[in-house]
Parts: structure tokens; sequence; C-alpha cells
């Protein structure tokens, strides 16, 4: 009698070799990419901001991704870089959530569980010489506790209260190390919601491959809640100054 094989819906299948030659295809550079995730630690949780751009080398060709993801229900998950390799994150992350629900034992996912899940998976494909090409902010309370971590290509992890991925790890990065580092626990949601819109309008400014429509994010007690995409508010005069600028 043949065994019987139970697939979940997402499940994510071996790569298929080539049936001609054995030949295996990788990924050698990211095609179609999304820039800078900012994130940083308040007084209730956990803010998170990414656009919603999906670049197609310079083409500005996709305008309403999203690029944060709720796992469980209190992880949050942002990711800049190769869009298809984050969809292929997103279901080994659906089949993860989907072995837990049907393990029925009343324990649930916790961020810091995620977190090195990501970590695993990016450091496995990476020895493999086939990487993942993003880098992933994981976000959290874990047992109560605020958790934010950073995850790149190669597997490597760090932790820390604030984290920007792409252009913002140079413009945005120093934004939040003068307004949030050390205050943690003093940021109230309003001046939280300002930060954040600050980083993002900055990276609008400076960086190419950002876009003037966004999705935050936050992570509190009561869950994940990630918002409908939104626009800032937006001013060029200072650009009058700029030698070269209008021709």
């Amino acid at each position: 009698m043949d065994a019987i094989k139970i697939q979940l819906p997402h499940t994510v299948q071996p790569r298929a070799e080539n049936a001609n030659d054995g030949a295996v295809s990788r990924t050698m550079q990211p095609i179609v990419t999304g820039t800078s995730v900012v994130a940083f630690k308040y007084k209730d949780g956990i803010m998170m901001a990414a656009d919603t751009l999906a670049s197609y080398g310079s083409l500005a060709r996709f305008r309403s991704e999203k690029r944060l993801m709720a796992v469980g229900d209190n992880t949050l998950v942002g990711v800049s870089g190769d869009l298809s390799d984050f969809q292929y994150m997103q279901h080994v992350l659906e089949d993860l959530e989907t072995r837990e629900l049907c393990m029925d034992d009343d324990q649930t996912l916790g961020t810091k569980s995620v977190y090195k899940y990501i970590s695993n998976i990016m450091y496995n494909r990476r020895t493999k010489v086939d990487p993942l090409w993003n880098s992933y902010v994981v976000a959290g309370l874990d047992h109560d506790e605020k958790f934010l971590g950073f995850v790149d290509l190669y597997g490597t992890r760090y932790q820390s209260p604030t984290i920007a991925t792409g252009f913002g790890a140079h413009l945005a990065q120093p934004i939040l190390r003068k307004r949030v580092e050390g205050r943690e626990d003093e940021i109230e949601e309003e001046e939280a919601l300002a930060i954040l819109d600050d980083c993002m309008r900055v990276l609008f400014y400076r960086d190419a491959r950002s876009f003037n429509k966004l999705r935050r994010a936050k992570v509190t007690a009561q869950g994940v809640e990630i918002s409908e995409p939104y626009s800032l508010e937006t001013n060029w005069d200072f650009a009058e100054s700029i030698v070269g600028y209008g021709g």
C-alpha cells in the first residue's frame, strides 16, 4: 500500500532540477525590489513603516505592494529586497502558522521563535549559495517583553531599539538615534507616529527608490495593527536652493 502524503495549501515544494541536464537555477541578483523599512520601540510597543513601491530596476513598476505582514497574534514582519523571495517566505511562515494551529496544544508562535526561524532559513539558503535576497525586521511582544530584531540575507541577526534597512540605515537611523534611543519608554504613540512620518519623509526626499505612499504598523498588547496606505505631506521649497534643481 502506498504511503499517504498530506500537503498543506501553501506548502513550498523543493526546487525541481532541469530534466535535460540536471542544472539548478539560482537568483543572481534581486529583480523587483522594495526599499527601506523603519522600526523602533516606543512606550506601548513597536512602531514600523514601509512604503508600497516595488521597483523593477529603476522603474517604479508596482505601487501598491504590501511589505508588512502579521505572523501569529503578536508578531510583525517587515521586508526589504526582492519581492518574489518575500512571497516565498510568506508561504513558509503561513505553513508554520497552519502546522502550529493543527497541533491544537494551546501554544502560540512567539516573536523570538519567528525571529530565529527566519534567521535559520536565511542562513540555510546562504550556505547553499542560493540566498533569499531580503532583509527582515521582526517586531513583537514576547511574554510582555518588547522585541525588535534584524535578519539579513546571510542569516546574520541582531537586536536593537531602533532598526532601519536599505537607505534607511544611512538616512533614517541618525534621526532615530537622536529622537528615540534612550527614550523608548517615554515616547507616546502620537510622538512615535510623528517620528515615523519624519523618517519616511526624509527617505522620500532622498531615496530615488522610495514612494510617497506607505503603510505603518504597530504591535501592542492588543495585537498587530497594519494601516491602509496613506500619503505624507511634503514640501519641496528647500530644493530651490540646490544647484541644478529645475534645470
